[in-house]
């Protein structure tokens, strides 16, 4: 469905008229448009409009660019902004669009969690080598303790956000969205990286 048959198909002529400060009588008819009309003899329609002096006839698109001196294009657009009118294509376009957008934030809140969960992993790794005990009564660092406890941890959730399906890779996201969790561990991550330098 074009522009023009979804506008014609939800605005009548006497909506438009009415809307745009025509006067128009009880029985429809309205001083004509299209020449010089002392009394009404425009007759207004529920499909199109019709004067018995001049014989001018058209539909609500037509009338419109008449009175505004725009183009039928012009005039159906209008028409359909100021009536709230989308014909499919605009709701086919409008809705690929929206999912377009989804999908584009979506996929960089996903590229952002990806890249502070590695360095956070990779922190995690390097502390598990260098923060090793070197003997069984050595008492372990906080930091091989926080690497042991973390590592698996995190390369499920790095797993989950690159092989993982739509619906998973969302749920993670969103919980590490959550609350600032994912600043929080940048911050934590930056911090302990300037703390080993």
């Amino acid at each position: 469905m074009t522009i023009f048959d979804a506008v014609k198909s939800r605005v009548t002529p006497r909506m438009a008229a009415d809307r745009y400060g025509l006067h128009v009588s009880r029985n429809g008819m309205v001083r004509c448009l299209f020449h010089d009309d002392t009394n009404p003899s425009m007759k207004l329609y529920d499909d199109h409009y019709h004067c018995f002096g001049c014989q001018a006839t058209g539909d609500v698109i037509r009338l419109t660019a008449k009175l505004f001196g725009i183009t039928d294009q012009e005039a159906a657009k209008k028409l359909a902004e100021d009536f709230g009118v989308q014909n499919e294509q605009t709701e086919e376009k409008t809705s690929v669009l929206a999912k377009l957008s989804r999908f584009r934030e979506q996929s960089e809140q996903e590229r952002l969690c990806f890249r502070a969960m590695r360095d956070y992993l990779h922190l995690l790794e390097g502390w598990r080598t260098t923060y090793a005990p070197k003997t069984p009564e050595e008492e372990l660092d906080d930091r091989f303790v926080e690497a042991l406890l973390m590592t698996d941890c995190i390369e499920y959730l790095l797993d989950i956000l690159t092989a993982g399906h739509p619906e998973e890779r969302a749920e993670v996201v969103k919980a590490l969205l959550t609350d600032g969790k994912m600043t929080r561990l940048q911050e934590y991550t930056e911090r302990k990286k300037r703390e080993a330098v």
